[in-house]
C-alpha cells in the first residue's frame, strides 16, 4: 500500500527534538498524526505536494509536548469547579466561602480545596468558624495536600461523626485539648465525610476531565499518568468512545480494583493510543502538611514520626499478586522512613526474579525525604523517581519548620538524577498547580514562582540544568511509560504531539522561565490550542 501524502510542513522553526541522533532540525513533515520527516527547510519542503499544508511558524522554537507524570486528572478538574481555598490568609478563604455560600441554595454541599494553614497568619480552622458563615449548608474543604480536610458541624453530623465517634483505621478525627472535634480530618477520617457526599454522576465526571483537558492543553501538556479513583477510568473510556479525549491518558490502577483488573487481564502499558493502563497505585504514608508523612526520627520539636501505612512486608505481598500478572507499581512515599520501606520492598520483589525487565519500571511517588544510605539504592534496583520539582519551594518554610537539617536531603532531584536513577517529573495536582513552567523554574531554581533573582533558592546544590529537568517532563516520563518509540521526541514515525514557543528556553534568563506560555500546542497532527 502506498504511504499517505504529506498532509503537512512546518518550516522556519527552531526543532529541540529531544532525538540525541539529531538535536536541531528547522522543519517537520506530517503524515496525519504522525512525524514524517525531520531536517532541513530545503529536504522537507522537497517532500511537498499540492495537497501539503506548508505552515511558516517564523522562528518559533518547537518541542514535543509535556507529560504530566502524576496527576489526579479528574479531581483537578473538580478542583477547577470548586472553591479556590488556596488563599494567604484565613480571612481571605472564609471570604470566598461566604461568596459561595450567597449563590447556594440552603442544604447543599459546599466543596472547596487549597487551604494551607502551614502559611496563614491566623492559623489552622476550626468548625466553629465555619458553623459561624454556615450553620446549614454542609462545607468541606479539602487540605493543599489532599491528606487532610476541613469540615464543618453540618457536614460531620450528616456522616454520622459524633463527639464519641472513635478515629477510623488509618485516620484520625482530630481534637482540642478539651477532647472536642475541631472539624479538622486526617487521612483516612477524611473518607468518612467524603462517602456521605453525593457523588457526582458520569456526565459530572466528564465534565470534569474535560475542563481538566482544556486547561493541560493549554499548558502544553499532551500526555499524563493519572492516579485517581477508578471511576475515573469509567469517564475516560466514555470521553475515548465519543472521540472527545486528546490527552493521552496512563490510568493508574488503585489497590481496590487490582483483583478486578488481574481478573480482566489488564496489564500495566497496555490500551491505546489515548488510554492505556498504568501502575497499581499504594500508599506507604502521608504527607509533610498535617505532619502524617512517616519518619525515621522524629518531627522538630515533636516525638511524633508520622504515619506508615505499608511495612516493605505488605508491599512484597502486593507485588507477589500484582507483578506475575503483569501490572508494575508506584507506591506514594515522602517521609524518610517510608521511602525506606518501599525500597526495601522492591529489593526483595527484586531478588524474588518477580521485577521483569519487558514491565513498566517500578516507581514511588514523591521521593520526597530520602536518607543518604537509601540514595544509591534507586538506581541499583531500576526503581523510578517521579518527583514534582514545585513541591519543594512550597513547602520549604513546611519543611524548613518540620525536618530541619534534613532538608539537605529533600525533594533532591539532582542527587536523585546523579545516583544514575531514572527521574521523571509531574504536578500532583490540584495539590499544586499543573503548569510546567512553574515546576522547570522550581527545578531550576529551588524558588517560587515569582520570586527575584535577589532571592536565594532553596539548598541550590539541588538545582538542575534546564536540559536534564526538560528530559525529565517531555522524554523519560514516556520511556517510564514504554511509549519511547512513540512519544517523547520529534523523529520519523514518532506522534505528532508538540508545543511552540515565541521564545527558545534554552536561551531563557531562569527567572523568565515561570512566565513562559505556549504559542501553540499541536495533538495527534492537529492544533489544538494556537493563538498567532
Amino acid at each position: 500500500m502506498p504511504k499517505m501524502a504529506i498532509s503537512r510542513i512546518l518550516v522556519n522553526c527552531n526543532l529541540r527534538t529531544f532525538n540525541p541522533d539529531r538535536p536541531q532540525a528547522e522543519a517537520l513533515a506530517l503524515r496525519g498524526g504522525v512525524i514524517a520527516a525531520v531536517g532541513s527547510r530545503a529536504d522537507i519542503l522537497n517532500l511537498a505536494d499540492a495537497s501539503t499544508n506548508i505552515e511558516d511558524l517564523e522562528g518559533k522554537t518547537v518541542l514535543p509536548a509535556f507529560c504530566d507524570a502524576h496527576i489526579h486528572l479528574m479531581e483537578y478538574g473538580f478542583s477547577l469547579l470548586r472553591v479556590d481555598c488556596e488563599t494567604t490568609t484565613r480571612t481571605e478563604c472564609m471570604q470566598r466561602l461566604r461568596h459561595q455560600l450567597s449563590q447556594t441554595t440552603p442544604g447543599a454541599w459546599v466543596l472547596g480545596h487549597g487551604w494551607n494553614h502551614n502559611i496563614w497568619p491566623e492559623g489552622i480552622g476550626s468548625k466553629q468558624l465555619l458553623d459561624e458563615i454556615s450553620p446549614e449548608n454542609p462545607i468541606y474543604l479539602t487540605h493543599k495536600s489532599l491528606h487532610s480536610a476541613w469540615a464543618n458541624s453540618a457536614a460531620l453530623k450528616i456522616a454520622g461523626i459524633m463527639e464519641n465517634s472513635f478515629d477510623p483505621q488509618g485516620g484520625q478525627f482530630a481534637r482540642d485539648e478539651n477532647g472536642r472535634l475541631t472539624g479538622i480530618l486526617l487521612e483516612g477520617a477524611m473518607r468518612v465525610v467524603e462517602a456521605a457526599i453525593p457523588q457526582p454522576d458520569q456526565a459530572a465526571r466528564e465534565h470534569a476531565i474535560l475542563t481538566a483537558q482544556q486547561s493541560l492543553l493549554e499548558f502544553g501538556i499532551t500526555s499524563l499518568h493519572d492516579f485517581d479513583p477508578w471511576e475515573c477510568y469509567m469517564a475516560l473510556a466514555a470521553l475515548e468512545e465519543k472521540g472527545k479525549l486528546k490527552l493521552r491518558v496512563m490510568k493508574g490502577i488503585p489497590l481496590p480494583n487490582l483483583e478486578q483488573a488481574i481478573a480482566a487481564g489488564i496489564h500495566s502499558g497496555e490500551g491505546s493510543d489515548h488510554l492505556t493502563f498504568g501502575w497499581l497505585k499504594l500508599f506507604a504514608d502521608g504527607a509533610l502538611g498535617p505532619q502524617t508523612a512517616a519518619m525515621l526520627n522524629p518531627y522538630e520539636g515533636s516525638t511524633s514520626i508520622g504515619m506508615l501505612f505499608l511495612e516493605s512486608a505488605e508491599i512484597v505481598e502486593l507485588g507477589r499478586k500484582a507483578l506475575p500478572a503483569g501490572i508494575s507499581m508506584a507506591v506514594h512515599a515522602i517521609g524518610d522512613r517510608a521511602n525506606r520501606e518501599v525500597i526495601n520492598g522492591y529489593a526483595q520483589l527484586n531478588q524474588m526474579g518477580l521485577v521483569a525487565k519487558n514491565q513498566l519500571p517500578l516507581r514511588i511517588e514523591h521521593v520526597q525525604l530520602l536518607d543518604p544510605r537509601d540514595m544509591q539504592r534507586l538506581a541499583e534496583f531500576r526503581i523510578t523517581a517521579s518527583m514534582q520539582p514545585i513541591h519543594a519551594p512550597s513547602d520549604r518554610l513546611m519543611a524548613d519548620r518540620h525536618w530541619g537539617n534534613r532538608c539537605a536531603h529533600a525533594y533532591a532531584w539532582k542527587t536523585v538524577k546523579d545516583s544514575g536513577a531514572a527521574l521523571i517529573f509531574g504536578s500532583d495536582a490540584p495539590v499544586e498547580s499543573p503548569n510546567p513552567y512553574w515546576g522547570l523554574q522550581a527545578a531550576l531554581s529551588r524558588k517560587m514562582n515569582g520570586a527575584g533573582p535577589d532571592m536565594p533558592g532553596w539548598y541550590p546544590q539541588l538545582c538542575l540544568p534546564l536540559e536534564e529537568a526538560l528530559q525529565a517532563y517531555i522524554a523519560q516520563p514516556q520511556v517510564c511509560a514504554g511509549k519511547s518509540s512513540r512519544l517523547g521526541m520529534l523523529a520519523p514515525d514518532n506522534l505528532a504531539d508538540l508545543v511552540v514557543f515565541s521564545k527558545d528556553l534554552f536561551q531563557v534568563n531562569t527567572d523568565e522561565i515561570s512566565r513562559i506560555k505556549p504559542d501553540a500546542v499541536m495533538s495527534d497532527g492537529n492544533w489544538v490550542v494556537r493563538r498567532f
